[in-house]
């Protein structure tokens, strides 16, 4: 049933941006380019953090703190496993030979050799992960990220990054179990262990003075960049001061 439930709601999220983008919820003339849904996200924001704060941390929280360390580091380590299969389809579609062949050899020797990737014996020989998700694949060949959305549960995305929702979740193996009671225990566990694994950041960002959403918001649209370019962005056009003077067109 949570699998389904996930299911469905990716396609909420779907539905919320289309419906967001169709209401037209910009701010005017001052919106800022990357995020002319802020009224909208923010809202939503309101309600994640709502979220957070009442179950998500506080069984994050928890987990960190009570779980048995190896079991901890088994659950990221199989999790992870599971996600370097489908880096190996995104650096494949990426042309990326390399690192296509490494995250194949790391999936075989983690499986095999690390019980289904609850130990990293492929770090430890040293094969390093090369993480790639499909919103990547599209950002590599060219598609643009589109305006910053939050969506509700999932959080901060882009329209492209959403756009891909429908495909995760058609081909996650987690959601995709067919024996319920594992699944629902599998989606548990790979929330909460994403959860833990952000608690020193979350933590530190609450505590700091500043616009949590506006950073949050500034913070993951580098993040993302920064992926789809493999840590090497090309340098980026300066967006226009919506407050300032319309330009003179140049003579040149």
């Amino acid at each position: 049933m949570m699998g389904v439930m996930l299911q469905r709601w990716g396609v909420y999220a779907a539905l919320v941006v289309l419906t967001a983008l169709s209401a037209g919820c910009a701010t005017g003339p001052n919106a800022n380019p990357k995020d002319p849904l802020e009224p909208f996200n923010r809202k939503v924001s309101v309600f994640n953090d709502a979220l957070d704060d009442n179950v998500l941390k506080p069984a994050a929280t928890g987990y960190r703190d009570y779980a048995p360390q190896p079991v901890q580091t088994g659950v990221s380590n199989f999790f992870r496993n599971l996600s370097d299969v489908w880096s190996t389809a995104n650096n494949g579609l990426q042309l990326k030979g390399r690192n296509t062949a490494e995250s194949l050899m790391r999936v075989v020797v983690n499986t095999v050799v690390g019980i289904y990737g609850i130990f990293d014996v492929a770090t430890e020989i040293g094969l390093e992960r090369h993480p790639e998700d499909f919103g990547q694949t599209l950002g590599y060949w060219g598609v643009p990220s589109g305006p910053y959305v939050v969506l509700p549960v999932f959080g901060p995305s882009t329209v492209r990054d959403t756009s891909t929702l429908p495909l995760e979740f058609a081909t996650d193996f987690v959601t995709n179990h067919d024996v319920v009671a594992e699944r629902n225990v599998a989606v548990v566990a790979r929330t909460v262990d994403k959860r833990a694994s952000l608690l020193q950041t979350t933590d530190l960002l609450s505590g700091a003075a500043i616009d949590k959403y506006s950073f949050t918001r500034d913070s993951y649209l580098q993040y993302r960049r920064n992926q789809v370019y493999d840590g090497n962005p090309p340098d980026e056009e300066d967006l226009p001061d919506p407050s300032a003077e319309p330009a003179t067109p140049s003579t040149k």
